[in-house]
């Protein structure tokens, strides 16, 4: 399946299920947001990476106009709804401002509950030694790999290359292969901030039995 939608190419990753609030000030993204607020239609937020617009991209549909301001910019929230994959850009549309792409929609395989126990305990591990509390809104057993990507410590390609993998499975061993590098690097971290603030302290140290 193709289909023609406006486009916002954003220097984020937005997922399938996530929410996001947005600031609007150009005018060509105000005139997006108002059209497909107003005819219920969703628009597309590809992923920019290294200044040039991604192929891969997040389907959104506007959930809420949070704010009108005078000056006709706009606090919105939006949902991420499917993943596509760009065909064409079509940066000039009568009468628009904003550009639009013609888009595919890769099958996505989201049904994969066998790993998310583990690959969250990870998580929480991470977050423990950074000091950090994640209250997820949803059940365990019912997160996704979309669920808990944002909070995994990834940079904007490796969250990047994730949205490209069309099978949970996969994410899931994405996520897992990602938490499995960062945890000994943050652990050895939070070693050496314990041994600096030992330093100059008074310890009490076992000496060395000589046989």
């Amino acid at each position: 399946m193709t289909n023609f939608v406006p486009i916002f190419p954003l220097s984020i990753v937005v997922y399938p299920g996530e929410a996001l609030n947005l600031h609007i000030f150009e005018p060509r993204y105000r005139q997006l947001i108002s059209e497909c607020h107003h005819t219920h239609k969703p628009f597309g937020i590809p992923a920019v990476i290294n200044n040039s617009v991604a192929e891969m991209g997040t389907l959104v549909e506007v959930s809420e106009l949070v704010k009108t301001y005078e000056d006709g910019k706009m606090d919105i929230r939006v949902k991420g709804t499917r993943v596509f994959r760009i065909l064409e850009i079509v940066k000039e549309i009568p009468d628009k401002l904003y550009s639009g792409a013609i888009v595919t929609y890769p099958a996505n395989d989201t049904a994969q509950r066998n790993m998310i126990r583990g690959v969250v305990a990870s998580l929480r591990q991470l977050h423990r030694l950074l000091n950090v509390h994640k209250d997820f809104t949803t059940e365990e057993e019912q997160l996704t790999s979309y669920d808990i990507a944002h909070h995994a410590g990834m940079s904007l390609g490796e969250e990047y290359e994730m949205l490209g993998l069309m099978h949970e499975l996969q994410r899931l061993e994405y996520l897992k292969r990602h938490l499995a590098k960062v945890l000994p690097v943050v652990s050895g971290i939070e070693n050496l901030k314990e041994k600096i603030k030992l330093n100059g302290h008074f310890r009490e140290l076992g000496g060395f039995n000589f046989s």
